[in-house]
């Protein structure tokens, strides 16, 4: 019988992460190292694929429970349309440093070139320095042939809209848009199921063998979109007891739940599985009888076929996601 799962979080070390996903989050896993930069929350890109760390099916992998329980598991639909692979990628990023400017090609560029999805991505703001800073699509109309120009000279900072924020702030990131996140911010992401990105800038950074990172230039140019636009940044309610929406489209839907005591969440006309990422304080996850915690840092994966949860806790925070 399904029941909410738990992952052992994938940690990723970054040239520009930091200790946060330890001292904020709780990842009790993070090797030495102070510079863990990415946590997978749920995954089965590539060779990274989640393994359940709670109940029954502890120690099997994600993968083995798609083919196992397929549309119970992920929801009819979604099971018809996605097969054995899980459609999103769930992260916590820890940006000590900034990361590269980049972008993500469309669907259609990612299955010609890469044989791969594309990337619509998402980011909450789970904590801010007082400094910390986004960088989300382009301060002005631009071309091909000025951002070209701008990329050669390396003033390609000058083209770019630069946002500061604070906890709670929210952005939806389409294919094409350039984008990076600055120094001082720890983000919960929610993606298409892809890791294909496109490096265009990266600070003239070097490693500790003193290379840089590849770039992507030539690639970027056709996924780019070189419009101005100012929608990226989202608005949404914080009412407490009730899903507030933040983003919804064809990917993924996410919610901000804000839990005072108890909410009861029904989903009986949602065929999806559905996703918790405790963004704040600590609680529990109740289904069946059977409780599971979950606290600031953790995720948990609700099953499709589990249409109806009881979350209890004081000043919880969750994200909210499915596929509607």
């Amino acid at each position: 019988m399904l029941y909410p799962l738990k992952f052992t979080p994938i940690l990723k070390e970054k040239i520009w992460g930091g200790n946060k996903l330890k001292t904020v989050l709780n990842k009790t896993e993070s090797t030495p190292t102070e510079n863990i930069g990415e946590s997978w929350e749920i995954s089965t890109v590539g060779e990274d694929i989640s393994i359940v760390l709670n109940g029954a099916y502890k120690g099997k992998d994600l993968l083995e429970l798609i083919r196992e329980h397929k549309g119970n598991l992920l929801g009819e639909k979604i099971y018809q349309e996605f097969g054995d692979q899980f459609p999103l990628l769930i992260k916590f990023i820890d940006a000590k440093q900034a990361l590269s400017v980049q972008l993500h090609p469309n669907d259609v560029l990612a299955k010609k070139r890469h044989n791969s999805f594309g990337k619509t991505e998402m980011w909450y703001v789970v904590q801010a320095d007082a400094d910390a800073n986004l960088i989300v699509g382009f301060n002005k109309q631009t071309s091909k042939e000025e951002y070209t120009k701008f990329l050669d000279a390396g003033k390609i900072s000058e083209l770019l809209n630069e946002d500061r924020v604070k906890k709670g702030d929210s952005y939806f990131i389409k294919v094409g848009t350039i984008h990076a996140i600055g120094a001082g911010a720890l983000i919960a992401e929610i993606q298409q199921t892809s890791d294909i990105t496109y490096r265009v800038y990266d600070w003239d950074r070097k490693d500790d063998q003193g290379r840089e990172r590849e770039l992507h230039t030539e690639l970027a140019l056709d996924a780019l979109n070189y419009d101005y636009k100012s929608d990226f940044k989202q608005k949404y309610s914080t009412t407490k007891n009730q899903p507030n929406e933040i983003t919804s489209c064809s990917y993924f839907t996410t919610n901000y739940l804000k839990i005072e005591e108890q909410l009861d969440r029904v989903y009986t006309d949602i065929d999806s599985f559905k996703i918790y990422m405790c963004v704040e304080g600590e609680g529990s996850v109740s289904f069946d009888e059977k409780s599971e915690n979950i606290c600031k840092g953790e995720t948990i994966l609700i099953p499709a076929t589990i249409d109806q949860v009881k979350i209890v806790g004081t000043n919880l925070e969750l994200l909210e996601v499915y596929i509607n």
